[in-house]
């Protein structure tokens, strides 16, 4: 799960770049700043249900 967070952040970040970097596709650079930020968040709240649901490990006797 971590990797595709990763790997969709450095995708929204290449789009971001792009779109700021010709100036036609200043649309392009917004919509990738907004779906790193979104990818972001919602990596963070997937991860931390995860760690909730897991729960504390008890050690085994």
């Amino acid at each position: 799960m971590l990797i595709l967070v990763i790997v969709l952040v450095v995708l929204w970040v290449i789009l971001a770049i792009v779109g700021f970097a010709i100036k036609g596709l200043l649309w392009l650079g917004i919509i990738g700043i907004v779906l790193v930020i979104a990818t972001i968040i919602i990596g963070a709240i997937r991860r931390a249900a995860g760690s909730k649901k897991a729960g504390p490990k008890s050690p085994s006797a």
